[in-house]
């Protein structure tokens, strides 16, 4: 047997997403929106972790995830120059204290 060493574990992190719902009967929508668009806050030691449990936790609320797309970690989209209020900050916080899934914002998509 070889010791690897003491295993490392990976920092928790806050990731920025963008999750686009479908329709599904008892999402909570509004009667004529087509889908929506949440902007989530999610922790993971990765962004891939923080998406899977942003779609399974979305499938438990019963909505239908269609796409996410990752805006990075909060030290990724300040390297970039991103302008992030407190109250954002505030949220990302409680998603890394709480190991959560934060919905901050729901746009509907109406015809």
């Amino acid at each position: 047997m070889t010791d690897k060493g003491p295993k490392v574990r990976k920092r928790q992190q806050v990731y920025t997403l963008l999750v686009e719902i479908g329709r599904k009967a008892g999402d909570g929508l509004p009667a004529k929106a087509t889908g929506a668009a949440l902007v989530v806050y999610a922790s993971g030691v990765d962004e891939a972790e923080a998406v899977r449990e942003t779609v399974a936790i979305l499938k438990q609320a019963n909505t239908a995830p269609l796409d996410v797309s990752g805006y990075g970690s909060l030290a990724e989209r300040e390297a970039e120059g991103h302008d992030i209020s407190e109250e954002e900050r505030a949220l990302m916080q409680r998603a890394l204290d709480e190991n959560a899934v934060i919905v901050a914002q729901m746009t509907p998509f109406l015809d």
